[in-house]
């Protein structure tokens, strides 16, 4: 999948045809995340993926994990995102939160659209917000925030063996998981690229903000 003009206005296409589904989520607080897609290339490593040795104009999604020394969700994958503070929209939160967690400074062009949002147990409605950040190749972790930054192939997405889906004792509903590498995502994270990959690449509707979280996920 290169990362190019095509890509992008079908991405766009996509998402400006997508009829989002309002999710009551009275109490909870908002907040966005912001699924960017940027060039392959020069990230850091995973299992079962070596890290690439030069640039390319392969088309990625920009995923970090967090640090051990966060009281919430330490060690977890994330899209770059946090609360929506005052009157922001969640586009100009997902945004911000771009600038501060990685050092990437979009202005609102760059917005491709929205996915659903997803209520975690942890009490947050999250927006997700679809960003073309294009090649991005001066990224800088925060080091409060961010361990590590990885560009995670969009191909990586597309495998046969996703989603991975855990039944669990507390709900009827399974938990969602994206594999990738020789590892795993879970959701809500792993939520907002399933559904990116089966609406914005096959063509599919498909919901997810039904699917559970792991228990190490809810804290």
């Amino acid at each position: 999948m290169r990362l190019d003009d095509t890509l992008r206005a079908s991405i766009a296409e996509r998402l400006r045809c997508f009829e989002l589904q309002p999710l009551p989520a009275p109490g909870s607080r908002r907040a966005a995340v912001a699924l960017a897609i940027v060039e392959e290339g020069l990230g850091a490593a995973l299992p079962g993926i070596p890290a690439p040795t030069a640039w390319s104009r392969e088309a990625a999604v920009l995923l970090t994990r967090r640090p051990t020394h966060m009281r919430n969700h330490p060690r977890q994958w994330a899209l770059p995102g946090g609360s929506i503070d005052g009157d922001e929209t969640p586009e100009q939160a997902a945004l911000r939160e771009l600038h501060e967690e990685v050092g990437l400074q979009l202005d609102e062009s760059a917005v491709l659209g929205r996915l659903d949002d997803f209520a975690t147990h942890s009490g947050f409605a999250i927006t997700p917000v679809v960003v073309w950040a294009g090649a991005a190749r001066e990224l800088v972790p925060s080091e409060a925030e961010v361990e590590s930054i990885h560009r995670i192939p969009l191909a990586e997405f597309m495998r046969a063996d996703a989603p991975l889906l855990d039944a669990i004792e507390d709900s009827v509903h399974p938990v969602l998981r994206m594999p990738v590498g020789d590892t795993w995502i879970a959701a809500p994270t792993a939520a907002f690229l399933y559904q990116f990959r089966e609406w914005c690449f096959a063509g599919r509707m498909t919901r997810v903000a039904h699917f559970e979280q792991p228990l190490f996920a809810r804290k």
